[in-house]
């Protein structure tokens, strides 16, 4: 059977075409293959690039310095614009003074200290959960039964948090790291990372409700539109893939909330390139190493 859906993208003009036909997105599409093709380098060359790799820091080298919202967050504390926030507050500390302005350096060998506890950067860790309904995606929640932190408990001894959030009652992947660059990345909007949901609606959805959302409506915080959208089962029409990249808060919820429609369940099937094959609801893998440098690629 065919299934159509409808495709709102902006070519670098800005303007949108919605284009129509072929298979939903949440069933076929999938990430491209990013391949890079390198110049065998000869032993000599190779041999030479061991030893500048291996030579020593000279005895008088300063040591390297970096601000100290990076420092914060290589430590596993949180993610860089949250550390900017713990700073102002006067929750950090370098060298045992109160520091509250933004863009200071610090020296690796430096006492920092957040909330009294010094910090020291970890290794850096990456896990992907399935998350189930009815979980908080939070560090610290005293009215939450079960938070996402309870479910990957014993993946590691380092401090992790969660990379965006999803609410309460939507289920699907979550990456948590400790790496705050990575995080800062993967949520800022300017590297429109591409997410895709799967919506169970309580009433099938219109067509011209999915031409809509793919050429976007205005909602109480300004317009957003779908990248792509589409029936994943067009007999009944109450099942919806949706691709979106944009991450203010509930949005997925709110656009059809806009329309009239209640969401009755609500996956997240892809985010970042991760999907959750093979990933059973409730449980947690590590990152491959392929995985985590094509996150960084990003």
């Amino acid at each position: 059977m065919k299934t159509n859906y409808s495709r709102g993208r902006r070519d670098r003009q800005g303007s949108r075409k919605q284009v129509k036909g072929g298979n939903p997105p949440v069933a076929a599409r999938t990430s491209g293959k990013k391949t890079l093709q390198l110049k065998k380098k000869s032993s000599v060359a190779g041999f030479k690039e061991t030893l500048l790799r291996r030579k020593k820091p000279a005895k008088n080298e300063k040591p390297e310095e970096i601000r100290l919202n990076r420092f914060v967050a290589n430590a596993g504390v949180c993610s860089r614009r949250e550390a900017d926030k713990y700073i102002a507050a006067g929750l950090v500390t370098v060298n045992n003074n109160v520091v509250t302005e933004m863009g200071v350096k610090v020296k690796v060998t430096d006492d920092i200290r957040f909330d009294g506890k010094k910090l020291n950067v970890e290794k850096k860790v990456y896990i992907l959960l399935n998350k189930p309904k009815g979980v908080a995606t939070t560090t610290e929640d005293p009215n939450a039964d079960v938070t996402v932190l309870d479910l990957v408990k014993d993946a590691c001894t380092e401090r992790i948090y969660p990379v965006g959030r999803l609410d309460k009652n939507t289920t699907g992947i979550l990456l948590l790291t400790n790496d705050g660059d990575m995080s800062d990345r993967l949520t800022h909007p300017s590297h429109r990372v591409k997410k895709i949901y799967q919506v169970t609606l309580d009433k099938p959805v219109t067509k011209n409700h999915i031409l809509q959302i793919a050429d976007g409506i205005e909602l109480e915080d300004g317009p957003i539109a779908a990248d792509m959208i589409s029936y994943v089962d067009p007999s009944s029409k109450v099942d919806v893939g949706l691709e979106i990249h944009s991450g203010r808060n509930r949005i997925v919820r709110r656009i059809f909330e806009h329309l009239g429609y209640k969401i009755k369940k609500l996956d997240r099937v892809y985010f970042a390139g991760l999907t959750k094959k093979k990933l059973p609801r409730g449980k947690w893998r590590e990152l491959s190493p392929r995985e985590v440098q094509y996150l960084k690629m990003k």
